[in-house]
């Protein structure tokens, strides 16, 4: 047996809800973490004085009292822990582990006890059902009849709403009323707040983010009060999770966050972050509404009845003392800036990003807290609307994902050290040092490549913070910027003088000999064409030759063609060729000779009819037609020429007159209509290439070996 037992996967109910967690017997104590919350509760050993053992609807739990009158209770154990966790208990806590059955009846007229915080309703001595009192929202009494409501939990898709017992009347003393009693016990332990008695202190018109507006806060020793001008919040502090003392990146104001759970409501919003904003220049002198000597008794030296000191000092120094949590404040992470945190955007609002020891925390809309432990990966994304700035990804454990864009490109190396720090999965960089003995189940398939966006972010980042940001680096970097290199390349390409313009700069130049020496700019080099070799003639293709006879791989596609598409249906047409060149690959050399032989055969019977054909002719005719073709265009277009000199001949005296304008004119439309006319030809020609490269492709087959012919 160990000194400690640990259990996961074990839940309690908070206000209907079963919330995981991990449960630790030790010798000192016992500890459980909530999953959900990260909220640690910790009952010592020594106030340990009841332990059940019970048969539940998840299987068995653990009920435990302790000597205070706090009950706590643990369900999700196996049957066969009761053995080894009833042993760790006589040995370690001297306490027996007793077994106690529930009543499974379903009757309602039992006995209702009242045992510390529980209200228990048994039958024949054996336990129906329990509530705890601290649930009660409110106590509502009639004739022989009792109603209890009861807070609602927003994380439930059923919620009880409220409970009523009929007290019978009592037969021997009048006097006394059941249903007042029953009351009274009920309202001793439920959370009902109630206004009673003065406000330790009170801080007026204090700005609030969330819920935004101004309120007076007024500090109950069990409670908060925020009153404002239209709505006002009382919050107990048992729900109060975490404190938060965050300063502004203007190093100026400073926030105050409060977590809730569960949250303050306002109609159908649910607040889980109490945000205060205060000034640093703000002090305030605070006087305790309590003499020095409960002031001692109840504080024990954390707080005196006078003090003085900056306005959010005086309101965290006082809510740490009443709620009994630890502030949180940023840890050793400096950005590029020099602040403790980052600017970004999550959703639709821009806020600030703060890495914490254990976790990160965005202010302001809306709130994110995020615990190291509840983080499966974190990922660095490329900025989707500009490459000054990259996306932070965090994906937590049970499947939600956080996206924080706009974040500057400075602050990526400062970020990655300290994600790389705190042994974070980085989704988008795989596993490296530091990371090997971390398994993570949550791993994404792309871990193992290299991420060379990442390291180029990392260095660049790395290079700004050296303070290279002098006026001839800016110039070298922004080289899509430079007024006067774009005026020099116009000159040179379009202007008719080019020469002229560079010597007027350098005149301008050799006037300011006392200024600094500017950089040489660089010269565009105009290269000069190479003229172009005549066209080869194109062979004319012959229409009525013999048909060119298919390759060894076309007789095989033509083939197989069915069967690629019968095992493959709906595959497209490149689907076919690329299939079946791949099956063409893995073809044995057996099977290839077989039509590499047919293909053989094929050819001779092309060149035997191809002989016939010259033959008899039929590729001279074809040639003469063509020239035929060629000769009587020409013709046509000398009659043309001859036809337009006739009509200026008889136009006569005016109309054989032309201005130089309308010369210069007319040559152009001409020298147009002529480049219009070889474009087209061109255009013609190019088009019968294509089609004969397509011919030859589909002759070919799709392997890396050429086919012999």
């Amino acid at each position: 047996m160990g000194d400690t037992l640990e259990f996961n996967e074990i839940y309690q109910e908070v206000k209907g809800s079963w919330n995981d967690g991990r449960l630790r017997f030790s010798k000192q104590n016992v500890v459980y973490k909530s999953s959900k919350t990260g909220k640690v509760d910790s009952i010592s050993a020594g106030d340990l004085n009841l332990a059940q053992w019970r048969r539940v609807c998840l299987g068995h739990g653990i009920k435990l009292g302790t000597s205070t009158g706090n009950v706590y209770k643990y369900d999700g154990f196996r049957d066969t822990d009761f053995e080894k966790i009833s042993e760790f208990f006589k040995t370690n806590y001297k306490l027996e582990l007793t077994e106690k059955d529930m009543c499974v009846k379903g009757w309602n007229w039992g006995t209702a006890k009242f045992s510390g915080p529980l209200l228990s309703f048994d039958v024949n001595d054996n336990s129906a059902f329990e509530i705890p009192l601290s649930n009660v929202s409110q106590c509502a009494t009639g004739k022989n009849e009792v109603t209890l409501e009861f807070h609602q939990n927003d994380d439930t898709e059923v919620s009880l709403m409220e409970v009523r017992f009929y007290v019978p009347p009592n037969q021997t003393d009048e006097r006394s009323d059941p249903v007042e009693a029953f009351a009274q016990n009920v309202l001793s332990k439920a959370d009902v707040i109630q206004a009673t008695g003065d406000a330790v202190c009170i801080f007026k018109e204090l700005q609030c983010l969330t819920p935004r507006g101004r309120y007076d806060i007024r500090i109950y020793p069990t409670f908060l009060h925020l009153h404002g001008k239209t709505f006002d919040y009382k919050i107990p502090y048992p729900p109060v999770l975490r404190l938060f003392l965050l300063p502004h990146k203007d190093q100026r104001q400073m926030f105050f966050v409060i977590s809730l759970d569960p949250p303050i409501k306002q109609g159908q919003t649910r607040y889980h972050f109490l945000i205060l904003l205060f000034s640093k220049e703000e002090d305030i002198n605070l006087t305790l509404n309590m003499s020095e000597e409960d002031v001692e008794r109840r504080f024990e030296g954390k707080l005196s009845k006078n003090m003085s000191g900056s306005l959010y000092e005086m309101v965290s120094r006082v809510m740490k003392a009443l709620v009994n949590r630890k502030i949180t404040v940023p840890g050793n992470f400096q950005g590029h800036s020099g602040t403790q945190c980052i600017t970004c955007s999550y959703k639709a609002s821009s806020g600030l990003l703060y890495p914490l020891e254990r976790g990160f925390i965005y202010v302001h809309k809306p709130p994110v807290h995020l615990r190291f432990e509840e983080i499966s990966c974190v990922n660095f994304a490329r900025g989707t609307t500009t490459t000054r700035s990259f996306d932070f990804e965090i994906e937590t454990k049970q499947g939600n994902q956080y996206t924080f864009s706009s974040i500057e490109r400075e602050e990526y190396g400062k970020l990655f050290d300290f994600v790389n720090a705190k042994k974070l999965n980085i989704k988008n960089r795989g596993f490296k040092e530091g990371m090997k003995g971390k398994i993570d189940e949550y791993s994404d398939s792309d871990e193992d490549k290299h991420d060379a966006y990442l390291e180029r972010m990392k260095a660049e980042g790395k290079i700004r913070e050296e303070g290279n940001d002098s006026d001839e680096s800016d110039g070298e970097s922004d080289e899509s910027f430079n007024p006067g290199e774009e005026e020099d390349d116009i000159a040179e390409e379009y202007d008719s003088n080019a020469s002229a313009s560079s010597s007027s700069e350098e005149g301008e130049g050799s006037e300011d000999e006392g200024a600094k020496k500017k950089k040489a700019k660089k010269v565009k080099v105009v290269k000069e064409r190479k003229e172009r070799k005549p066209r080869k003639e194109k062979k004319q293709k012959d229409t009525g030759g013999p048909k060119r006879p298919m390759s060894a791989y076309m007789l095989w596609l033509n083939s197989n063609r069915e069967r690629i598409r019968s095992e493959n249906p709906g595959i497209s047409i490149t689907g076919i060729s690329k299939r079946a060149g791949e099956m063409w690959r893995e073809l044995g050399k057996d099977d290839k000779e077989v039509w590499e032989a047919k293909a053989g055969e094929a050819k001779k019977q092309y060149d035997l009819a191809k002989k016939e054909y010259k033959e008899s002719g039929g590729g001279a005719t074809s040639s003469s037609k063509k020239d035929n073709k060629k000769s009587a265009v020409k013709k046509e277009t000398k009659r043309k020429s001859s036809g337009g000199d006739k009509d200026r001949d008889r136009g006569g005296g005016n109309d054989s007159f032309k201005s130089k304008e309308f010369i210069e004119t007319s040559e152009s439309s001409s020298d147009s209509d002529r480049k219009s006319k070889s474009k087209k030809k061109k255009k013609v020609n190019e088009s019968e290439e294509e089609e004969e490269e397509e011919e030859e492709a589909m002759s070919t087959p799709a392997s890396s070996e050429p086919e012999s012919d």
